[in-house]
């Protein structure tokens, strides 16, 4: 990893954060509040537990924030928004409560002077001119200006209702707090508790590891290392913070905003630095997500490239979600790609992802399906049945996915020829699917009924649905005495998953047989409408049987899985 300067790291308080004249900005284009009520909850049992216990603090986690060029007492957050706004939200509600003393004449020279004590140090400074309060804490461009003059200066709006929604969740995360303080009997009647509480509990110990960096690529930097540990930090902002500071002119700002936001309520925020690294994959090779950032300010340095990566990502969004659901309507009038979309899927295998968005956009429509065929192919042998490394795959993929997009791959069979080293050769795959074993739960349940589904379709040429069948295990999953005549306890173990074992079933008749001898099930298999099951007719079951009709299986799957272009 790259070095980062940091021009500070240091635990610190929420008091000593937001004292000393210091102002705080969130980015512009940041997120929007979005802290719900089980985040305020948890925040404030926490709070809670410190009020009850002297001497113990809270970690409220690390706070990224970038130094200003122009002043050293201004800050731009990177990451902590959320926690900052909340914990201000919180010295709001205190203030007020204050204030509400005042107004009932409790103690009230002095809760004034408190009052305005608190809000000079933990809200904002007062215009002279004005006599309006000037944040230290500025919000983004939704939420600032109600933030500014609805909480800061204490003015409930006139329709809540009409408020955007992160406005809302700042105006009830207000009312939260407020409502959760009038609660507290031993000091809310009391303005110096209510001090107290603010200035000793919130304030000093609720603490946060400050992190500090001079430039954004320093910031993304700390960003993944954080998330290394385990930490959600929002670097897809970051990104997004970077290409709008391209733009100059509000009509391209907002032009930008409208684009990003199709985007995201396509792809999801939380899956933008897959999307992004799949795109970028394009053209750079070896791309890791610790290098987005720095592969995208590298090569956008103004708007007309800004505005060129997002007309880019926005083209790519639809089909970077329909690869994740077969039954997306993307795929209506394509279906027959939905099956090799589905196959896919369950197999888990997304380095195809850059190799899909070159060709849907390079290759013919047929030429696009037969590609999908051949991945589905290459995947099952290499991955599935193999068990080989899939990351293997990904460099490969890498180097196809630019070469169909600078046009030296121009059809499936080129694809092949670069996908060559990686594609399991036959005698390879027959021995490998000879001895495959599939534990049949969970995921590897429609595993199993995939690989089951194929061999039977290939055996009575009618095509099977691959859930409209029970699993059969020949030997059962839990055997009874009279299993134990040709099975070793550990041959059972051996053999139980082994595909040879396992066959398509009617439900009916699976739960009809049970754990039945191997004779009592056999007459069973020859009702079956299943070819696979009515050919079982060995005249007994044993570790010998299961190998033998295993190898017939696989030499039945050889030609099911197997390239077009061989």
């Amino acid at each position: 990893m790259a070095r980062i300067n940091l021009l500070d790291t240091r635990t610190t308080s929420f008091g000593d954060l937001i004292g000393n004249g210091k102002i705080y900005r969130v980015p512009l284009f940041q997120r929007d509040y979005s802290w719900k009520e089980n985040d305020w909850e948890d925040l404030w049992q926490d709070i809670l537990i410190l009020q009850n216990n002297d001497n113990v603090s809270h970690y409220m986690g690390a706070i990224v924030l970038q130094s200003s060029s122009t002043s050293e007492k201004e800050f731009t957050i990177i990451d902590g928004q959320q926690r900052l706004a909340t914990l201000s939200i919180i010295a709001i509600a205190v203030i007020e409560q204050i204030r509400q003393l005042v107004e009932q004449n409790i103690d009230a020279i002095a809760n004034t002077d408190r009052q305005e004590i608190l809000k000079r140090t933990y809200l904002a400074d007062k215009d002279p001119r004005s006599l309006r309060y000037s944040s230290k804490l500025i919000l983004n461009e939704n939420n600032n200006d109600f933030y500014k003059s609805n909480l800061v200066n204490l003015r409930k709006p006139f329709n809540i209702r009409s408020l955007s929604k992160s406005n809302q969740l700042i105006w009830k995360a207000f009312e939260y707090f407020f409502r959760e303080l009038s609660y507290l009997s031993e000091i809310i009647d009391d303005g110096e508790q209510l001090a107290i509480f603010l200035t000793d509990t919130v304030a000093q110990r609720l603490l946060f590891i400050q992190i500090t960096v001079e430039d954004e690529l320093n910031a993304y930097t700390v960003f993944e290392t954080l998330n290394a540990r385990g930490l959600e930090l929002t670097s897809t902002d970051l990104l997004k913070n970077y290409l709008f500071s391209l733009f100059q002119g509000p009509d391209d700002l907002q032009e930008a905003q409208r684009q990003w936001r199709r985007i995201i309520n396509t792809v999801q925020m939380e899956k933008f630095p897959e999307f992004l690294r799949y795109y970028l994959t394009l053209e750079n090779s070896r791309v890791r997500k610790g290098r987005l950032f720095k592969i995208v300010r590298k090569s956008v340095i103004n708007a007309s490239q800004a505005f060129d990566l997002l007309d880019k990502l926005e083209n790519y969004s639809n089909l970077f979600i329909a690869l994740g659901n077969p039954n997306d309507e993307f795929w209506r009038d394509i279906p027959d790609n939905q099956p090799y979309i589905k196959d896919l899927n369950l197999f888990r295998v997304k380095q195809v992802y850059p190799v899909l968005f070159a060709a849907y956009t390079k290759f013919s429509p047929g030429d696009f399906t037969r590609l999908l065929k051949l991945l589905v192919v290459v995947s099952f042998r290499h991955s599935i049945v193999s068990g080989l490394n899939p990351n293997e795959l990904e460099s490969y993929y890498n180097d196809v996915a630019i070469g169909i997009a600078n046009g030296s791959i121009t059809n499936p069979r080129e694809v092949f020829s670069t996908l060559h080293p990686i594609y399991v050769p036959d005698e390879k795959f027959q021995q490998d699917f000879s001895l495959l074993s599939i534990v049949t739960k969970s995921q590897k349940r429609k595993l199993v009924r995939y690989i089951l589904g194929k061999l039977e379709t290939d055996a009575s040429g009618i095509q099977i649905d691959q859930d409209s069948f029970s699993i059969e295990h020949i030997l059962p999953e839990v055997t009874t005495n009279n299993w134990q005549q040709n099975f070793t306890d550990s041959q059972i173990e051996a053999m139980v998953y082994r595909l040879g074992n396992l066959t398509l079933l009617e439900p009916s008749f699976n739960r009809e047989i049970g754990q039945n001898s191997y004779q009592l099930k056999q007459a069973t298999y020859q009702k079956s409408v299943y070819t696979l099951t009515k050919n079982i007719t060995a005249e007994d079951w044993n570790p010998d049987t299961i190998a033998a009709r295993q190898r017939r299986l696989a030499q039945r799957a050889i030609h099911i899985w197997k390239s077009d272009f061989i």
